[in-house]
């Protein structure tokens, strides 16, 4: 089984040994070619693992044992398959002798996964060790990638391997074209619209058509709206450049939408938001260019599906709308004016706890336009999705798909080992710090340089700020922290407290300049910005 992994191209395995997976630990360990990370959760391996396949676009591996740790990866397995991550679980499993039975620490862990992943599978025979694994890795890359779960009993594991096995070899990637008939129906659909606007999503940091996307914005001269996950395909300094949509209320870039005739989505899936945000009359057309078809939604009737490779179904469309010379005469579009406003509207402020916009306008000053940041999921999420300007993918990281809390920690283990120990940014708030913060050790102990800023407010902020719109007022979403900066040094990390307005972008610079380690950096922030936020993009709609 190692071997088979060695053969997909696994260089390091994040996980925690248990008894029943002791074998493949051992032999692990006698092959050598893998490295594997020992993690505090197995939650934190696998969000590791994920955050790891993400950057590199190799399939991240995470191990664990059978029953209740087997049952803490379900939530950073799910978590890839709805992000379409490639990510391949394996776990262990009691004796085949007494699964069908309620036995010690025995779950259905078939059951358990197959729902979350592509495909799962528990090998039965060591015969069946070389299939199971190439069909595992090969199902998690396939043009829709996803996670799949190999579970391998200890009794299974035990036995001798079959004198004749070898590892199958990798399949060549297959790259699919877009017939002509298609280009020409997109080009034709294209020609007859009046407002275009192009949706970007994730699936375009994943092709790397990042440049064709830019070529394509430019034929048309169209407006470009990124998803949360997709932000960075389409740099945000570019005139084109509408920011991103999916904000709980109907902002700027909505604007745009309203006024569009055609939603040209590429890379985009349901699962990165709810498209009745972007066509709610469902009176768009709608060109759909993606590896895979698109679920069924009633505000996602597309006219057109294109299945095939996104690079090459953009360099094929730009070839043809320019010898068409199908171009628009769009205005420049004011919402980046907007963006831009907010975005520096309090870089002065020197008001204390820190307003969410001075946040994040000294966080983008602080990072170089090629540094990661990893964002968490809480009302930080929107304030950096929003206003953290991205200039390259994969440069600003959001899970908006499952939206899960906690993973940006052991995400930036993850990310620094991908990144070969260049530093890495974890955004979070304190409710999703403390989920995971055990992993502080992980990355200590690895020598990561990461810097995680944790948004401070002592209060689950997303769904306060939920629960005041719904109702004017909010209950049982309060808690009190520990000392965040004693947290940090207890593990052999450093440790810095936000004292005032000024003290933030400093300290950022200097932790993510240092020489390496770990460095938590805890910043009090004002939320009372948020109810403002919403009641003014609510009157925005209104009057328009």
């Amino acid at each position: 089984m190692v071997q088979c992994l060695v053969q997909e191209g696994v260089d390091v395995i994040f996980g925690i040994p248990g008894e029943e997976n002791i074998p493949f630990i051992e032999a692990l360990e006698r092959d050598g070619h893998i490295r594997f990370v020992v993690t505090r959760h197995e939650q934190g391996a696998g969000f590791m693992a994920l955050t790891y396949a993400h950057l590199t676009g190799k399939p991240g591996v995470c191990l664990a044992t059978l029953g209740p740790g087997a049952l803490n990866l379900t939530l950073p397995v799910a978590c890839a398959n709805a992000s379409n991550t490639p990510l391949v679980a394996l776990c262990a499993q009691g004796s085949v002798s007494r699964i069908h039975k309620e036995s010690h620490q025995i779950i259905d862990l078939v059951s358990v996964f197959r729902p979350i992943t592509r495909w799962t599978n528990m090998i039965l025979s060591p015969h069946a060790v070389t299939e199971t694994v190439r069909k595992g890795f090969a199902l998690a890359q396939r043009k829709r990638p996803a996670a799949t779960c190999i579970i391998l009993p200890e009794d299974i594991a035990e036995q001798a391997a079959p004198a004749d096995a070898e590892p199958l070899s990798r399949a060549l990637q297959v790259h699919t074209v877009p017939t002509p008939a298609d280009i020409d129906a997109a080009a034709d659909i294209i020609a007859k619209a009046k407002h275009p606007i192009i949706l970007a999503g994730n699936g375009v940091s994943r092709a790397h058509a990042d440049y064709q996307l830019r070529v394509l914005s430019e034929q048309l001269n169209a407006p470009v709206a990124t998803t949360f996950e997709g932000k960075g395909v389409f740099s945000d300094r570019h005139r084109n450049a509408l920011g991103v949509v999916g904000f709980m209320r109907h902002d700027y870039e909505n604007f745009a939408f309203d006024d569009a005739d055609l939603i040209i989505a590429i890379g985009f899936s349901i699962q990165q938001f709810d498209p009745v945000k972007i066509n709610p009359k469902n009176d768009k057309k709608i060109i759909h260019i993606n590896t895979f078809v698109e679920d069924t939604d009633a505000h996602y009737t597309t006219t057109l599906n294109i299945m095939a490779d996104i690079d090459a179904t953009l360099t094929q469309l730009i070839d043809t709308l320019r010898e068409r010379d199908i171009t628009f005469s769009n205005a420049e579009s004011d919402i980046r004016g907007l963006l831009m406003h907010e975005f520096e509207s309090c870089k002065d402020d020197e008001s204390f706890p820190m307003k969410p916009q001075r946040i994040v306008y000294d966080t983008r000053k602080a990072l170089n336009d090629s540094d990661v940041a990893l964002v968490d999921t809480g009302a930080l999420k929107m304030w950096m999705a929003r206003l953290y300007p991205t200039y390259l993918p994969n440069t600003c990281i959001i899970d908006n798909s499952l939206s899960t809390m906690g993973w940006t920690l052991p995400g930036a283990v993850g990310a620094s080992l991908a990144r070969r120990g260049r530093p890495v940014l974890a955004v979070m708030g304190d409710g999703s710090f403390m989920m995971n913060m055990q992993e502080i050790e992980t990355a200590v102990r690895l020598g990561c340089h990461i810097v995680i800023l944790v948004w401070v407010d002592e209060a689950y902020g997303l769904i306060k700020w939920k629960m005041d719109l719904h109702n004017g007022h909010h209950d049982d979403v309060d808690f009190r922290n520990p000392d965040f900066v004693k947290l940090a040094e207890s593990f052999g990390a450093h440790g810095h407290l936000v004292t005032s307005a000024d003290d933030l972008k400093p300290a950022i610079e200097t932790a993510m300049m240092a020489d390496g380690g770990v460095h938590v950096i805890a910043c009090p922030v004002d939320y009372s910005e948020n109810i403002k936020l919403t009641d003014k993009l609510g009157e925005l709609e209104l009057n328009s």
